[in-house]
């Protein structure tokens, strides 16, 4: 396994990380995800870490806590072999204090992870989503209290704008806060809207990427094909509404060009995507998923190897879109591309 700096940060991740969002398969979309009990989540811990996959992400909105938990329990007895990383400001109830990032939400939140997770300290802990209603210095304040306290190692972020991240950023270094230095993102083939400004934003301030759903919202397993209705086992049918948005047809232009190089490859699909992931700028870990031993097995054959130059230069023109504005002249125009080359197309394609 290959493991890379996290953003400006000391900590070394692997490449691949495991999202336990299949721990505990509780509610209409955690359930669809997976629901692996604590057994079963040791056996695929046991998987990762042979692997050298040593970072296991969950959040307390997954399953309503209960991913957490399991995910506690399947680490019991080596949580000095595991970075452990976990998000709060969902909302996990009705009540007007059960969401955000305010002051008592985050502490709460903080100590309520640390108990289904039974551990005290996280290694890394994420902002879930951006909380309007809260001063970002109130949130910074707090967050640089745990990191004091030794109950949190480092911060992150996920779901952020630009601008929500850009202003945090310069909020926690006016103060003397700890920065953010990773960003939890969504990035795929089929889903490549991170690069326009939040991938040049984590070049220049050190965000490492941690990326969730590379496979597309389970659209790039290589089971989803042009004319073929949904096969009757995809979690699609019951999860493709929470999810982002993917065009019929660009969907199945870049299958085509993956099934393409799967044969000159003798990879699956899945690992394909996932490498080209691996490859792209400030990818720091691409996390991925599994509901048993059989996908977990399949993704990790996504390292060891690489895409040649050619290959990655196809599913690149495969894959692309038009920029919306305001990045589109920098796409078109020569003028502004001499100023500012694209990430996504001129950057080397190395890790933050």
């Amino acid at each position: 396994m290959e493991y890379r700096r996290l953003g400006a940060s000391g900590l070394k991740v692997p490449a691949l990380s495991f999202g336990a969002g299949t721990f505990g398969g509780r509610g209409p979309l955690f359930g669809a995800w997976g629901n692996s009990d604590a057994q079963e989540a040791r056996r695929l811990v046991d998987i990762c870490l042979d692997a050298g996959i040593t970072m296991f992400d969950t959040a307390d909105v997954y399953s309503g806590g209960a991913s957490e938990v399991v995910l506690g329990e399947a680490i019991k007895g080596r949580r000095d072999q595991v970075i452990v990383s976990t998000k709060t400001s969902l909302p996990m109830g009705d009540g007007p204090g059960d969401a955000g990032s305010s002051r008592s939400r985050l502490i709460t939140a903080c100590e309520d992870a640390l108990r289904r997770l039974g551990t005290d300290y996280i290694d890394l802990f994420q902002l879930h989503a951006f909380d309007a209603g809260t001063p970002i210095e109130e949130t910074l304040s707090t967050l640089d209290d745990l990191v004091r306290a030794g109950k949190v190692r480092y911060l992150g972020v996920s779901n952020f704008s630009g601008w929500q991240a850009m202003k945090s950023l310069a909020i926690a270094e006016r103060y003397g806060h700890p920065r953010y230095i990773a960003h939890q993102v969504y990035y795929s083939l089929v889903g490549r809207d991170y690069e326009w400004e939040l991938m040049p934003l984590g070049l220049d301030q050190g965000l490492g990427a941690l990326v969730w759903s590379p496979l597309g919202w389970g659209r790039l397993t290589g089971k989803v094909r042009r004319d073929q209705p949904l096969p009757a086992g995809s979690r699609l049918h019951r999860t493709a509404d929470y999810g982002p948005p993917v065009d019929d047809e660009h969907l199945h232009r870049v299958v085509d060009v993956l099934d393409e190089i799967a044969q000159e490859t003798g990879k699956a699909i899945p690992q394909i995507a996932i490498n080209w992931l691996l490859q792209r700028p400030t990818v720091s870990s691409v996390i991925i998923g599994a509901r048993n031993e059989e996908q977990l097995r399949q993704n990790l054959g996504a390292v060891g190897w690489a895409l040649t130059p050619d290959q990655m230069a196809k599913l690149d023109a495969a894959s692309s879109k038009a920029a919306p504005y305001p990045y589109f002249p920098y796409q078109r125009q020569e003028g502004f591309a001499r100023l500012n080359p694209p990430v996504g197309d001129f950057m080397p394609p190395t890790a933050a």
